[in-house]
């Protein structure tokens, strides 16, 4: 008897106490699943329920064979071993395949080694081919296009963002399914994803003719973002922080007497008695629904920070604790960080708890009048990043850790959508696959104000969006280390900032220099306010450039909006990838500290302190006009751009958009 079946849709190969599922799961799309010694578990982590696609399946006695569409599987069992896969796109051309046994040396593509007593730590080991380009990941501090060569940490920290899913180069996409702490290695002799603790194999892949093509596929099998609401077309403003209810009005009224557009002002943290209350401190907030309304009537929206710690003082915590709302240490003290007080995180995989905590934010917040959140935290920020000292209601953080961002997401997206709310962002520091459905704008984090951070956010920003989370920003300038009279400071925020007219959505925050602390009302020490962060604070010269940049991004606001429902409808990433729009140029594979903002705008912002100017790729297949002169180039060429410290080179796509030209 021959040990492939089909089993509905699915190829089916029961061998040696393994059970491995292969199935349609999307148009040229499978989804691989495998078990030892069980039963195949129905995780939907980030997948979600495929269309039906007809597969085209043929068994042998040696081997067997598995396509939807454009993709097809191909399983070969060798010296009475269990099946090993290779796939295979509709010409025939190998895409990757898994480790072969290699006779003596005796190895497992799928290698469950067991914990005893437990679960199984899991090692999937791939053949690619060494000269392919790889894409994706999600956000990861390193200036790092071709991730090609490469090795990451599965799992999150405060700017690193874990999204397991890679874009090639060889017409591929490959979902790691499973959100298991980890690590994945693509190196040139081998690909192999690992999961420290978990209980099955599941990853998805789809094959496609172009980058677009997979990018709608991931987007079809794992979700799209909604449609970005008007106010996350313009200008954001923010600093650490606006402590007080008069202060977040008059910098408001400021921006409205210059007239200067702005559509989102933020409060950040500690605005609250203690973190976990869930609320304003009347006593420097005494009136959050008028402060709300007068905003309102100026046409600015108000974001507000959450914080998912739950502070041992808080109103909350023996309540949270005593319903088991919290996330368990399994050793050791019971405090997950210590910044502000004592705390413990929410455990945002337990429905209990969203639908507590949301309750809290709906009252003391959502009826005020805020439609927007700021869920900063969100990897969680442990105070120590021992992964496996932490146990969720869904399992321990060693087997679903990387799930607790897109949860975090969802709690809000959830209770803001019973509340009838439709277009749906919050910013979030962190996500997961599948988060871009739960209105998830992320941001990069806790990063330095220095031109080598900057840098990273440039590559950053672009593996979010191929990874699925096309809603992506970071703090303008950086967030620490930043003086607004400093020289060297200044030149970077005009740079940052050039940049930040180009992001999907444009935010100014950061922890300036020199700080201060403020007092809470309960006259203790209550963390420490920033200096000054507003356009207008460094200096009449660096104004004019940022007052010219914000109405050029009031002037892009109906085609960033296109951009937005290209989002909302197929998954394509804002920020893009020169091969995305021109995957047949080999020389847009190859480029780096260039994209483009749309299919329409490429951007080649200035990232090193004290240039002037910079060479540019400009693609195949088009004209180009630069923003700043007007002046036309033909594609496929490269060009040195001229980048004196109030211009960043931008050019606009066949004569697109020539009413732009001259702007800065």
């Amino acid at each position: 008897m021959s040990v492939f079946q089909r089993d509905g849709q699915a190829l089916v190969v029961r061998f040696n106490g393994e059970i491995l599922r292969l199935e349609p799961w999307g148009e040229n799309s499978l989804r691989v699943r495998a078990v030892k010694m069980g039963e195949i578990l129905d995780t939907d982590y980030a997948l979600l329920p495929p269309a039906a696609v007809e597969p085209v399946i043929e068994i042998g006695e040696k081997g067997a064979s598995i396509r939807s569409g454009k993709l097809q599987a191909v399983l070969s069992q060798n010296e009475g071993r269990l099946a090993e896969i290779a796939y295979y796109n509709q010409d025939g051309k190998e895409l990757f395949r898994e480790l072969g046994w290699h006779g003596a040396l005796n190895l497992q593509a799928r290698r469950f080694k067991p914990i005893l007593g437990g679960d199984y730590q899991l090692t999937a080991s791939f053949i690619s081919d060494p000269k392919e380009k790889l894409y994706g990941m999600g956000q990861y501090q390193q200036a790092v296009m071709d991730i090609k060569n490469c090795t990451f940490e599965l799992a999150h920290r405060n700017s690193q963002a874990s999204v397991p899913f890679v874009l090639s180069s060889r017409g591929y996409g490959f979902l790691w399914h499973n959100p298991a702490i980890g690590r994945a290695s693509f190196c040139s002799n081998r690909t192999e994803w690992v999961a420290d603790s978990t209980k099955q194999l599941d990853y998805w892949v789809t094959a496609g003719d172009t980058p677009a093509e997979i990018e709608e596929a991931y987007a079809k099998a794992t979700g799209t973002v909604p449609m970005m609401p008007e106010y996350g077309l313009g200008f954001w403003q923010c600093k650490l922080r606006y402590w007080n209810q008069e202060q977040v009005l008059e910098i408001a009224r400021e921006y409205k007497k210059r007239q200067l557009p702005i559509d989102v002002i933020v409060i950040d943290f500690f605005h609250w008695p203690r973190m976990g209350d869930f609320r304003f401190d009347e006593k420097f907030f005494p009136d959050p629904k008028a402060m709300c309304r007068e905003l309102k009537e100026m046409g600015i929206e108000l974001m507000v920070s959450i914080w998912p710690q739950i502070d041992l003082r808080s109103e909350n915590f023996q309540e949270m604790k005593e319903k088991g709302m919290l996330i368990q240490a399994e050793y050791g003290v019971k405090v997950s960080m210590q910044f502000g007080g004592d705390s413990l995180f929410l455990d945002a995989t337990n429905p209990e708890t969203r639908e507590f905590v949301w309750k809290k934010c709906k009252q003391n917040y959502y009826d005020h009048g805020v439609r927007l959140f700021w869920l900063d935290e969100a990897e969680p920020e442990y105070g120590v990043y021992e992964f496996d000292n932490y146990r969720y209601k869904i399992g321990t953080n060693l087997q679903v850790g990387n799930i607790y961002p897109q949860m975090y997401s969802r709690l809000f997206y959830d209770g803001m959508k019973a509340e009838g709310q439709q277009d749906i962002v919050n910013l979030v520091r962190c996500a997961w696959a599948g988060s871009q459905r739960y209105g998830a704008l992320v941001w990069s984090g806790d990063v330095h104000s220095t031109f080598e951070d900057f840098r990273s956010q440039l590559c950053a920003g672009l593996h979010m969006g191929l990874c699925g989370i096309p809603w992506w920003t970071t703090d303008i300038g950086g967030f620490t280390g930043g003086d607004p009279s400093s020289p060297a400071f200044r030149e970077l925020l005009v740079r940052w900032f050039q940049y930040g007219t180009f992001c999907p959505v444009m935010r100014l925050h950061g922890d300036r220099l020199p700080d201060r602390m403020i007092e809470g009302s309960d006259g203790q020490a209550n963390c420490h306010t920033g200096a000054d962060n507003e356009v207008w604070s460094y200096g009449e010269e660096v104004y004019e450039i940022l007052r010219r940049y914000m109405l050029l991004r009031e002037t892009m606001r109906d085609y960033t909006r296109s951009l937005m429902k290209e989002a909302h409808e197929k998954g394509t990433p804002v920020m893009r990838p020169l091969f995305y729009e021109f995957p047949q140029d080999p020389a847009c594979w190859e480029s780096e500290e260039c994209y483009l903002y749309g299919s329409d705008v490429l951007v080649a912002p200035i990232v090193h302190e004290g240039a002037l100017s910079r060479p540019v790729y400009l693609p195949a297949g088009a004209s180009w006009t630069e923003l700043h002169t007007g002046k036309v180039y033909e594609g496929g060429q490269t060009i040195t751009a001229g980048a004196p410290l109030a211009v960043i080179p931008v050019f606009l796509r066949d004569g697109r958009h020539s009413e732009w030209v001259g702007q800065i």
